[in-house]
């Protein structure tokens, strides 16, 4: 991966998702409600509803949506039964695609899965085809600039994996996926604010594309992205210029 479409790349990556942020509190009211069903609904004994939770009020959230969603995960609202499910396939030039959705209805989910990887130029695969060129992990983003050494040592002793620095001078921060918000606080506290973070499937091995290929990937991952019942689309592709 050429390190200097990096920066570049991640910036896009954020500023496709800041326009979308009209259905986030519809995904993250569902994440909320299945992580509460799945493990109680106390966060400090559930580390899913935690992350959950926390994205909520980075979002903004406000506090009464988030306590509704949790009681109906708990079963003292009435609420819709969500069941999680995970499609796979293959998008532009074999760029391995992931989708995971929370949904009422698998049989339309999957038909609407599948029409949106047939629609626009990818194929749906089979379970297990490309989750093992994924890893479940927390991801915090650096812009350039940042004071490499300090970061990286702050990080690996608030318990980070790993810490990438890229060519272009950004610095990615890896950490297990429950561990996520403690080295986020741990690194704030120190002053290291990232400019994008999340918890994540992330490829083991990505598929740079540009040019024509790169706005054929996009218009499938925009595809996906809009339907009512995914959570989030994770992919190998780098989006080029």
């Amino acid at each position: 991966m050429a390190g200097h479409s990096k920066w570049a790349n991640i910036q896009h990556r954020k500023g496709r998702q800041d326009a979308k942020r009209g259905k986030i509190f519809t995904r993250l009211i569902k994440e909320i409600t299945v992580a509460a069903k799945m493990g109680g609904g106390d966060v400090n004994m559930n580390p899913r509803l935690r992350l959950a939770v926390d994205k909520a009020k980075a979002e903004s959230m406000p506090k009464d949506n988030i306590e509704n969603a949790i009681k109906r995960g708990t079963g003292q609202l009435d609420g819709v039964d969500y069941v999680e499910c995970r499609y796979e396939g293959y998008g532009i030039a074999g760029a391995a695609v992931m989708v995971d959705c929370l949904t009422d209805n698998k049989t339309r989910t999957v038909a609407d899965v599948r029409h949106a990887f047939s629609k626009y130029g990818g194929n749906m695969g089979t379970d297990g085809c490309v989750s093992f060129q994924f890893k479940h992990c927390g991801y915090l983003v650096f812009a350039p600039g940042v004071d490499e050494d300090a970061l990286m040592e702050a990080a690996l002793e608030a318990g980070a994996e790993d810490v990438v620095s890229n060519d272009d001078g950004s610095i990615e921060v890896v950490t297990g996926p429950y561990e996520f918000s403690d080295v986020k606080d741990a690194l704030e506290a120190k002053g290291f604010k990232s400019e994008m973070g999340e918890v994540t499937m992330r490829a083991e091995n990505e598929t740079e594309l540009s040019g024509d290929d790169a706005a054929r990937m996009q218009k499938l991952l925009d595809a996906l992205e809009d339907l009512d019942d995914v959570q989030d689309v994770y992919t190998s592709a780098i989006i080029g210029e």
